[in-house]
């Protein structure tokens, strides 16, 4: 019998520990009723904002009156996506990307040195690898159906992250944020990724899998 192909866990780990971006409320995630202490059942709170750990922005994020992420396409976050590697210390730029020639509709998937470690296990990075406008905007003329980083953000923290993020948005792109790509190879994979379905949000936690692409 053959055995299908594991799938990889590319969301990271939600924790009280991880990094959060500066201005966003601290995670908490906490035991607040406890079998050891009488408790029924174990019982725990969460407090973090959409935009902790891996999550999925909505337009509304960006745009008053747009839609939130209970609007999401559920094809615009599963299926056939690319993993490409961009090496470099600066910003991802527009060339870089040039490079690979990305297609109307696809699900882009961009593997920075911010992948090179276990970027949840350590404090906020400001040099993280994110996009410049001009690479938004290359990503927006080729209609690209969605992008995710392996970063908190799609914008470089030096970066205009509400151009960057609006140039995205307005042109139908849903942003995936926070992956980690540390072991996705260059290449096609399924994805899977879907954010809670919160009512109205600007963004949401989600899970996020990969599997190489093995259909026609």
């Amino acid at each position: 019998m053959s055995h299908a192909t594991p799938w990889l866990d590319v969301s990271i780990p939600l924790s009280s520990a991880m990094p959060y971006y500066p201005g966003d409320p601290s995670p908490e995630i906490k035991r607040v009723q406890l079998l050891e202490e009488g408790a029924d059942a174990n019982v725990t709170h969460l407090s973090l904002s959409a935009h902790a750990g891996t999550h999925v922005d909505a337009p509304v994020h960006f745009f008053s009156g747009r839609a939130g992420i209970d609007a999401l396409p559920l094809d615009a976050t599963m299926g056939r996506a690319r993993v490409v590697h961009l090496p470099g210390e600066g910003p991802v730029r527009a060339d870089a990307l040039r490079a690979h020639d990305p297609r109307p509709g696809e699900r882009l998937l961009l593997r920075t040195r911010n992948s090179d470690r276990r970027w949840w296990e350590l404090p906020f990075q400001e040099s993280f690898v994110g996009l410049n406008p001009e690479a938004a905007a290359f990503l927006a003329e080729r209609r690209v159906g969605c992008v995710g980083v392996d970063y908190l953000s799609v914008a470089g923290f030096h970066e205009d992250s509400p151009a960057v993020h609006r140039t995205l948005l307005d042109a139908g792109i849903w942003i995936v944020e926070g992956l980690y790509l540390g072991e996705a190879a260059p290449g096609d994979y399924e994805l899977v990724c879907l954010p809670l379905r919160l009512t109205g949000a600007d963004g949401a936690p989600a899970r996020a899998l990969l599997r190489p692409w093995t259909r026609g």
